[in-house]
This record gives C-alpha cells, sequence and structure tokens, in this order.
C-alpha cells in the first residue's frame, strides 16, 4: 500500500523535471546567437549607418516647423563648400516653399519627412504610402526632383512603416549621431555630442530650426574637415548594389563583393 501510494507523488515529481528541462532547452534555443541573428534579420529597419572604411560622414536636418535659421545654415553650408540632406515635411513645403526651392538650388538634397508628421505606427500601411506621396508630390512640384529617401516622423517606425517604405521603392533613413539640437542645449553641448561620436560612416541627426545649431555648425564641419573627413549627402553615403542592413541599422556590403 505505502508504494503504491508513492506512485503518484513520483509521477508528479517526474512531469514537474520534464517540464523543467522543457523550458531550459527552449530558452537555449531562443538565446543562441545563431537563433537571435535570425530573429533580428528579419526585423524591417531603417539606415542608422553605414559600413564605411573611409573617413565619410553625412549631415542632416528635420525640417518640420519654424524657417528661422534656414537660410543661415544655406550659407554656413556654402561657406564651407559642401552640401547636406534636409528632410522636410510636406506642410512645411507648403509654407515655405522660397526656402525648399533655395535648399535645391544651393545644392543640398530635400528629402521626405512625410506630410504632416503624424504617428506612422498608428496608421495603416495605405495611409503610409499616401502621406508619404503626398509629400513627395509637394517637393517635386518646387525642386523638381523626386525624393528617394525618408525620415519616420519622431523617428517612430515599426515592421509595417518601414515595410510600407519599402514598397515605394524608398530608402527609410534614421541617424546614428543625434546632437539633440532641438532640446535647446548650447552650441558647445552640440559640438561635443556629435563630434564624440562621429565615425566613418556616420549620420548625423540636425534641426533646421533649433536655437544653437548655426552656432554649432561651423566648429562641427571645421574639426571633421580638419580630421580628413569628407562630408556628404545622405545619399552618397548609402551603398549600392548587393546590401543589406544587419541588426542594428547599419547598411553593409555583402561578403564578397
Amino acid at each position: 500500500m505505502k508504494r503504491n501510494a508513492l506512485l503518484p507523488r513520483r509521477r508528479a515529481v517526474l512531469h514537474a523535471l520534464t517540464m523543467v528541462a522543457a523550458v531550459v532547452i527552449i530558452f537555449w534555443a531562443v538565446n543562441t546567437p545563431s537563433v537571435v541573428g535570425v530573429s533580428a534579420s528579419r526585423r524591417e529597419l531603417p539606415v542608422y549607418c553605414v559600413q564605411q572604411n573611409e573617413k565619410i560622414a553625412a549631415l542632416s536636418f528635420d525640417a518640420a516647423w519654424g524657417n528661422e535659421d534656414t537660410q543661415m545654415l544655406i550659407d554656413i553650408l556654402n561657406q564651407y563648400g559642401i552640401n547636406t540632406t534636409f528632410f522636410v515635411v510636406g506642410d512645411w513645403a507648403d509654407r515655405y516653399p522660397e526656402s525648399v526651392r533655395a535648399l535645391t538650388e544651393a545644392g543640398n538634397e530635400v528629402m521626405n519627412h512625410s506630410s504632416s508628421h503624424a504617428h506612422f505606427s498608428s496608421l495603416s500601411s495605405s495611409e503610409i504610402t499616401a502621406d508619404i506621396s503626398a509629400c513627395n508630390d509637394k517637393i517635386e512640384a518646387i525642386t523638381g526632383i523626386r525624393p528617394t529617401l525618408f525620415r519616420c516622423p519622431y523617428g517612430e517606425y515599426d515592421d509595417h512603416v518601414i515595410k510600407a517604405v519599402n514598397s515605394l521603392g524608398m530608402t527609410a533613413v534614421q541617424w546614428d549621431v543625434d546632437s539633440l539640437d532641438w532640446k535647446g542645449i548650447s552650441a558647445e553641448q552640440i559640438s561635443r555630442r556629435v563630434l564624440d561620436r562621429v565615425q566613418p560612416g556616420s549620420i548625423v541627426l540636425f534641426h533646421n530650426a533649433a536655437e544653437h545649431t548655426p552656432e554649432a555648425l561651423p566648429e562641427i564641419i571645421e574639426t571633421l574637415l580638419g580630421e580628413g573627413y569628407r562630408i556628404v549627402p545622405v545619399s552618397q553615403i548609402l551603398l549600392q548594389g548587393d546590401c543589406f542592413i544587419d541588426s542594428t541599422g547599419r547598411q553593409c556590403r555583402r561578403t564578397g563583393d
């Protein structure tokens, strides 16, 4: 009787041990580097930075609201003979078409930052593509050039947002160096943040109406040029041909290219 009474308890213990072993095996399988890599590779990501061996970096500006400093930024860039990329909201282009035209005429890229700076993660794929296309139409009507690059409003995205961008044949672009100029920090703080973080292939984020960006920009440009960097628009830092975006958002060449 005692032996028979112990059987249910032994079975319960054996079942519990089996469950623990199953959990351990699943945890190991999911967290091995190979499996993590496969999972990460399935994510849809924008380009944060680019695999580059030479000293090359791209400066970019988001234009969504104010327009106080746009011409000053153009003048500073002209002074150093460099061009950058301005990601422009369609509503901003409606308000300041002369600035959009001035940016293009000075040799800078004018790219897409959405039509109304909405939260794209809350929109359907068709709403996203309609919004992006509307902004493309506005920019093309002013500059004669249709944008090929897109920056998500607020830097927010998920898989369905990036898939919608890709479906238009456009490339979503983020950044790996954030100047935080929109926070109103000093010119010195902006310069230090950028210069401490830039590396070959970096994409730097500024804003066209940030309070101290025009003051910080000359030091940043002069220092980068002095260190041997070439400063280019975003489209010129992106890789061409067979490439991929790794799990960190870095655009890379495929092995053997």
